[in-house]
């Protein structure tokens, strides 16, 4: 089980999301300087201990009306090899020291416990409280028969305007994370995560986190 820290983190997720998110193309923009605000998500844990996954949840206050976005991170005590591409730049953690921080679609074990979600063998984690599962993530429909990425297989991780596609050896289908989040259920049929967020104003939303195509397993 993942453990919380009660520490500093310089700079903060929010400060690299702020620096990040206008380069990418699913965000949009305001005219101004973004201002990401917390409005929820859920962990996941590694086996081995070493990374930290993070289905993140901002909403941007810069926007009238909010748009709320998932910015899926993943935290690393060490480069990963292959992924400069999602990577949004270093922290300095008060407990764990230097952290590598990537967008989560590049990284392989997000991936793999991301689909091990969808096959229902991952028991998603609270946010903010170490060791708790959180019972209001669901898998819909879970794909007990996906099979699991090829060994070693690296995500291929393709942004557009709607989120990202990630393909994988070995993987069936092309796993889709959206990026702006709306309310509403996953399409018939298919296997979806599906969890919440509550918006700067209180208003709580439950939409898809990612998903699978129908008849992928």
């Amino acid at each position: 089980m993942a453990v919380i820290h009660r520490t500093t983190m310089t700079p903060t997720k929010l400060e690299l999301l702020a620096a990040w998110l206008p380069g990418q193309p699913w965000y949009a923009a305001t005219g101004g300087a973004p201002e990401p605000v917390r409005a929820g998500g859920f962990r996941l844990d590694d086996p081995e201990g070493e990374v930290g996954i993070d289905f993140m949840v901002v909403a941007d206050a810069s926007a009238e009306p909010p748009v709320a976005y998932h910015v899926p991170l993943t935290y690393r005590g060490a480069p990963l090899d292959g992924a400069e591409a999602g990577l949004l730049g270093t922290s300095e953690h008060g407990v764990l020291g230097k952290r590598w921080i990537y967008d989560a679609t590049h990284d392989p074990v997000a991936v793999e416990r991301l689909l091990a979600l969808l096959r229902g063998e991952a028991e998603p984690q609270a946010q903010s409280v170490s060791d708790t599962p959180d019972p209001s993530v669901a898998a819909v429909n879970p794909a007990a028969a996906l099979p699991g990425p090829a060994p070693d297989a690296a995500p291929r991780a393709a942004h557009g305007p709607q989120g990202t596609e990630i393909r994988v050896d070995g993987l069936p289908a092309v796993l889709s994370v959206p990026r702006v989040l709306r309310p509403g259920a996953p399409a018939g049929g298919a296997t979806a995560v599906v969890a919440g967020w509550t918006l700067p104003d209180g208003t709580e939303q439950r939409g898809v986190f990612a998903a699978l195509p129908p008849g992928t397993a």
